[in-house]
């Protein structure tokens, strides 16, 4: 006879009341196991001295650069009044029917040669630009999230799987928070394309951890420049922050150029709106489209998240042809409405006189005939 079979009832009680909590804590240490891992590695100590050595980095940790127009904040300032909003106003942030979305055209053939954009929901596009294939922030997991057990879930299937996206010549990392980085992803597309990872300097830590080979690892600082063949690829400024443990801003977050022999192409990864846009595109420009973040903001995280209307402002000062925006629609993760950030795009772009696609995730922009805007989100509101 087993103990807690032949104990009183009130210690048998206690016996399976503490095995059946002995059975929850292993069942949640099994569902968190990959935790360490997600959360990735600080620069490696050889690297160390070209963190150092980076005109962002003091004092031990990556900053802004001096803004008049955005404050130099590298944390959102989180309140109880914000705490609250985040507990009991996130309903809203979901659409009420399932988002439509399209299988991407186009298959294992030859990239564009003009330049096309895909889609794939929230900050995950692959740019095609004369003949090359440039895929950025691509995040294919369900949530965005250290864990697959908690976290912003995704609100729509992805278009397509990983898998079978056409090959492309590199991965564009804007920064490491879950929602860009993603551990998953990245080691299902280590197995799946062999085009190297071009990341801002300090993540090449994470890649490392996650069994990504060194020759496929590109860190840059702002301003520095790769070419791989006809493609070359600067990562330029942004404001913003980053991080994905209890430590912040010990790897560099940043936007990137994307350019072809005579094309060019923008994303501005996740930031605040300022002076940095009129200097990119003074520099850069102009640009044929730009990937412009456009949803998550709050007045409590202003400084890093861009509105839909500084969106526009940014666009403008870029010198930019066509306007995708980004970053909304696939996760839950501001207190707007699901589809504020998109109507507020549209009603500035029409105002600025600015031309804007809003595809479905997986939909295809042909940036020199982009489609016509057809609302495809009002049904969902």
């Amino acid at each position: 006879m087993s103990e807690a079979q032949s104990a009183t009832p009130g210690r048998r009680g206690r016996l399976l009341a503490l095995a059946a909590l002995a059975a929850g804590a292993g069942a949640a240490a099994w569902s968190l196991r990959d935790l360490p891992e997600a959360f990735g590695r600080r620069p490696d100590a050889e690297r160390e001295q070209r963190v150092r050595n980076s005109p962002q980095y003091r004092e031990g940790v990556f900053h802004n650069a001096p803004s008049t127009l955005a404050r130099n904040k590298t944390t959102p300032d989180v309140d109880l009044g914000t705490v609250r909003r985040m507990l009991f106003e996130r309903n809203a942030g979901t659409p009420s029917l399932p988002v439509p979305t399209v299988r991407p055209e186009g298959g294992s053939g030859p990239a564009a040669e003009g330049v096309e954009i895909t889609w794939y929901g929230h900050a995950s596009a692959l740019v095609e630009i004369e003949g090359s294939r440039v895929l950025l922030d691509p995040i294919w997991s369900d949530r965005c999230s250290p864990t697959e057990h908690v976290g912003p879930k995704r609100l729509h299937p992805v278009p397509v799987e990983l898998e079978e996206l056409p090959k492309v010549d590199a991965v564009l990392i804007s920064h490491d928070h879950y929602d860009h980085l993603d551990m998953a992803t990245v080691k299902r597309l280590v197995r799946s394309q062999s085009a190297p990872f071009a990341v801002p300097l300090g993540i090449g830590g994470h890649l490392r951890r996650w069994g990504v080979p060194e020759h496929r690892i590109i860190e840059l600082d702002w301003d520095e420049t790769c070419t791989l063949g006809d493609l070359v690829l600067t990562l330029t400024s942004a404001h913003h922050f980053s991080g994905r443990g209890l430590t912040r801003n010990t790897t560099l977050w940043g936007s990137w150029v994307i350019a072809g022999p005579t094309r060019r192409v923008f994303y501005t990864g996740d930031s605040g709106y300022f002076e940095g846009y009129a200097a990119i595109g003074e520099q850069y420009g102009p640009f044929d489209a730009a990937l412009v973040q456009i949803g998550a903001y709050d007045q409590a995280w202003a400084d890093i998240h861009m509105t839909p209307e500084d969106a526009v402002l940014a666009h403008r000062d870029l010198r930019a042809g066509l306007l995708v925006p980004v970053h909304w629609c696939t996760f839950n993760l501001g207190l707007h409405p699901w589809a504020e950030p998109v109507e507020r795009l549209l009603a500035e772009a029409k105002a600025q006189a600015v031309p804007l696609a809003v595809p479905r995730p997986g939909e295809r922009v042909d940036v020199d005939n982009p489609p016509e805007l057809d609302g495809w989100w009002e049904a969902l509101v």
